[in-house]
């Protein structure tokens, strides 16, 4: 659960509850199932997005992602199962679209219906994770029951204005494709994704979006993969070589990690424009619990959104201390 409750935002500065996130049962290793899943979850579609928050290497995921053509936890259920050798895992659920994260129970006529799938392949795993190629597919339809639309995002930072906004899209449904991929060699990590969504019954058209990260552990560590984690393939806690030490006898570091990431929303079909960013910044692991994080966030628009065609920039830290 969140221990604070939002007072910005959505609630016209009112204070509302704190969420509920995780909270769900399983059972694991049903012969011929693998793990059932019921309770409010991550949908399983997507990398970044399954990838817990305190495991990202950025403040915020990217612009196309949560929120945006990745759910974030909903109510619903789920199956993961994966080959003997983890190197191929499937994923499906089936979940309701618009209930309150706070009350979960419906809030509006946008409640609706969720069906994901995602497959997965890793071809290459080698140095217990130190060599990783994970490359996967993944297919989101939506039905909600007010015949309506939106995407929109804000820049990555929570609760930032909203730069980007689709309006009101008349249809019955969507389906939204994705192509994940990500290649860990050592101390540097790519990881890229691209999203394309497709409306359908009403106003034709369709959004798309992508990005494309790099990091470098200039201290020599490497990024932790999860062949088969919480949420099926995903990037997991990472471990500095030495937590930072300040004693005589043993100075150390701790892990530096140097980031970059470039992103894009596209929704000229709609006459919305487009919003690009480019992020970069550096993190500080003094454990695996605990680290500095710093991102320098450089968003551009074009005309047609929010604010037409306009460009900012945006510097953000957090200490992050998690368990």
């Amino acid at each position: 659960m969140t221990l604070e409750p939002e007072t910005v935002g959505e609630s016209q500065g009112k204070a509302t509850s704190p969420d509920v996130k995780d909270a769900y049962f399983s059972v694991n290793e049903i012969p011929g199932l693998g793990r059932f899943r019921i309770g409010n979850l991550f949908v399983p579609f997507g990398l970044e997005q399954v990838t817990n928050d305190t495991n990202n290497v950025f403040l915020e995921r990217s612009i196309p992602t949560q929120g945006i053509f990745t759910p974030d936890r909903e109510v619903g259920v789920a199956l993961y199962n994966n080959t003997d050798d983890q190197s191929v895992s499937w994923t499906t659920g089936a979940f309701f679209d618009g209930i309150s994260d706070t009350l979960k129970e419906r809030i509006d006529d946008n409640q609706g219906l969720r069906l994901s799938g995602r497959l997965t392949w890793n071809p290459v795993f080698e140095d217990d994770g130190g060599k990783v190629l994970h490359t996967g597919i993944g297919v989101l339809y939506t039905e909600d029951q007010d015949n309506s639309v939106r995407f929109r995002t804000r820049p990555q930072i929570h609760e930032g204005p909203r730069l980007l906004d689709s309006g009101a899209l008349f249809a019955d449904s969507y389906t939204v494709g994705n192509l994940e991929l990500a290649a860990v060699m050592g101390p540097i990590t790519l990881q890229s994704e691209a999203y394309l969504a497709t409306l359908h019954g009403g106003q034709p058209g369709r959004a798309g979006g992508w990005y494309a990260h790099a990091c470098w552990f200039v201290t020599g560590e490497h990024r932790m993969y999860e062949r088969f984690g919480q949420h099926g393939p995903q990037f997991g806690r990472n471990k500095p070589a030495r937590n930072l030490s300040l004693r005589s006898a043993g100075l150390a570091p701790g892990a530096v990690e140097l980031k970059s990431r470039y992103s894009s929303l596209l929704l000229d079909q709609f006459d919305r424009g487009a919003y690009h960013d480019m992020t970069t910044g550096i993190n500080w692991y003094w454990s695996d619990r605990t680290r500095l994080m710093f991102d320098w966030i450089h968003p551009v628009t074009s005309d047609g959104a929010t604010f037409g065609a306009v460009s900012a920039d945006l510097l953000a830290l957090r200490f992050d201390f998690n368990w």
